[in-house]
């Protein structure tokens, strides 16, 4: 379902949902947002990647997200004025704003906020007492643990709490692995829900030395699947771990582990859940990303939903998969809080006779924040904000970062690296978290760590000939364009500073990147060495922290750089995954 403009202006002014809250909710008076028609049996609530979010945010939606092959034109590879017609959304709608980039710094000024956990609560409730607490579930598809200054500070403890109080009651994982076994199983100790992952083994060596592990399921290190009672009918939900944990992220963090996507595994889990313990439905928490998601479910057989995340896609009606055994519905939920899935299931015996899902925005100016939850989240916040909250600078430009090629606040921490450890040539990686910035609104010490909170972020110079530079942007534009999903990890492209390249995406691998050019106008030269700065690299480092080197470049006042190299695209002149709103 489409929350349209004329919907939100009728908005409740109910105490429950909207006291207080002045600017949205202004002279409504008739039934809210947030009053779904009754529907099926049973409720399936679904978050995903809110990357530790606690308070509402602003978070801009990509101009740029280019499908490639089969997957041109097709969601979740639809930008602004297409992705709205595609979803018949009015350019002028509160969903406008919260699913598109289209004049999103007008829009934010006139819908404000999105997210944050105290809100989350006070709408997970209504939606839970709508239907009854016993036909809900409330699902988390990963990415939860990671994203800000203060989850990097605790190492996820301040989220475990949050979900707790949320109510969630099983989650996947992906950024959570990089705190580390111990942190990660300290963690779990204390969470609440179940941590479900099918995809995740014992390596050989690791196995050899579990006596429990005789076979490959007793290998799986964490529980595969779970089987819930809602409403009178059984529900198995299975979980899909991140595949790529030890190739996207140092292999120290996960050494025992190996990952995967392992459809052959999984198939014969939902076998067995169709056949032995006689579900209704078979729901996957997926984090694999939405195009690695839509190629798995045209192969394994018995699904009924995939509930994915990874890829940040906010896609607001599922996509219907036709496999050799029916169909399997695809969702994406978006990130860092903004939406809430709600599956609305109408079981019979052995099976899923109907659906109704709709992906609702967060609207924070609509949700009276949850008592209980805000307290706990001022009470975690209060030991770190007097070292945060202090003006680095003001935003000199709408700061973003969610695009294939470039956003602005990559730009600032390439900026960043090639001032302050004067380098040529600057890398920073394409991470799809990290908050947006309104123009002449305060950069904070917080703000910074929200962009670049990892458990990795050592800073790095190296010496790097043209041609290992061209070979690390192939590889990487391998990763985010190959036709075959199950080899892309669902990162965007590399960003550069002090280079400008030519990239076209439809091309093969080792073909796409071309005509590389310095700042200086000069062209890159294959044989000739280059002094290049990063962070992150999945390689053991010493430099400072990111955020410190960003923090300094800030303090510094230097003119902004608004004549950065840039990158030219090629062949997606008519390519829906890209436009000029925005």
């Amino acid at each position: 379902m489409i929350i349209r403009r004329r919907d939100f202006l009728k908005a409740s002014a109910a105490a429950t949902l909207t006291a207080g809250l002045p600017r949205l909710a202004r002279g409504v008076d008739t039934a809210s947002v947030y009053d779904l028609e009754r529907f099926g049996n049973a409720r399936i609530l679904h978050i995903t990647d809110t990357h530790a979010q606690l308070k509402p945010v602003f978070f801009r939606e990509p101009s740029v997200n280019i499908g490639v092959g089969a997957m041109a034109g097709q969601p979740p590879h639809l930008v602004g004025k297409a992705f709205l017609d595609r979803f018949g959304i009015r350019p002028d709608s509160a969903d406008a704003y919260a699913f598109s980039c289209v004049e999103f710094e007008k829009a934010a000024a006139r819908f404000g906020r999105l997210g944050g956990f105290a809100h989350l609560k006070t709408l997970v409730e209504k939606l839970r007492a709508d239907v009854g607490e016993r036909r809900t579930l409330l699902l988390d598809g990963g990415d939860l643990w990671q994203g800000t200054g203060f989850a990097n500070a605790m190492k996820g403890a301040d989220m475990v709490e949050a979900a707790n109080l949320l109510g969630i009651e099983a989650m996947t994982g992906h950024w959570e692995f990089t705190y580390g076994e111990q942190v990660l199983r300290d963690n779990l100790a204390r969470f609440k829900g179940e941590f479900l992952a099918q995809n995740v083994f014992l390596t050989e060596e690791a196995a050899f030395n579990d006596a429990k592990a005789f076979d490959p399921a007793s290998a799986r290190v964490f529980k595969p699947s779970i089987i819930k009672e809602i409403g009178g009918h059984r529900v198995a939900v299975i979980g899909q771990a991140f595949p790529y944990v030890p190739i996207a992220h140092p292999k120290r963090f996960t050494p025992d582990w190996k990952f995967g996507i392992r459809d052959e595994e999984l198939q014969k889990l939902v076998d067995g859940h169709r056949n032995n313990d006689k579900v209704e439905a078979v729901i996957l928490l997926s984090h694999n990303g939405m195009d690695v998601d839509l190629k798995l479910a045209s192969r394994v057989t018995g699904i009924d939903v995939i509930l994915g995340g990874h890829t940040h896609d906010a896609i607001p009606l599922p996509i219907t998969v036709t496999n050799a055994g029916g169909v399997t519905l695809v969702t994406n939920a978006g990130s860092n809080g903004k939406f809430i899935g709600v599956l609305d299931l109408d079981l019979a015996k052995g099976k899923v006779a109907n659906v109704r899902y709709r992906l609702l925005p967060v609207f924070a100016e609509l949700l009276k924040p949850d008592p209980a939850m805000q307290a706990l989240i001022d009470k975690m916040r209060q030991p770190y904000v007097d070292d945060w909250d202090d003006k680095l600078a003001a935003a000199d430009r709408l700061l973003y970062r969610r695009g294939n090629f470039s956003g602005t606040v990559d730009q600032l921490i390439c900026d960043a690296l090639l001032n302050e450890l004067e380098a040529e040539i600057a890398l920073s990686p394409g991470f799809r978290w990290g908050l947006t910035t309104l123009a002449g609104q305060p950069l904070t010490m917080e703000d910074v760590l929200s962009e670049t909170a990892i458990t990795y972020p050592e800073t790095y110079v190296a010496t790097m000939t043209g041609h290992q530079i061209k070979d690390v942007l192939e590889d990487v534009c391998d990763n985010l364009f190959n036709v075959d999903p199950y080899y892309q990890q669902g990162g965007d492209m590399v960003r550069v500073g002090g280079l400008a390249y030519t990239c076209t995406p439809a091309e093969t691998v080792g073909k796409r990147i071309s005509e590389l050019k310095l700042a200086n106008g000069k062209h890159l030269e294959a044989g000739k060495s280059y002094k290049v700065a990063g962070w992150a690299s999945v390689n053991q480092q010493s430099g400072l922290p990111v955020w410190d080197v960003v923090a300094k470049h800030l303090r510094a006042g230097r003119p902004p750089n608004r004549d950065a190299p840039g990158v030219t695209l090629k062949g997606v002149d008519d390519n829906p995954g890209i436009t000029k709103l925005g």
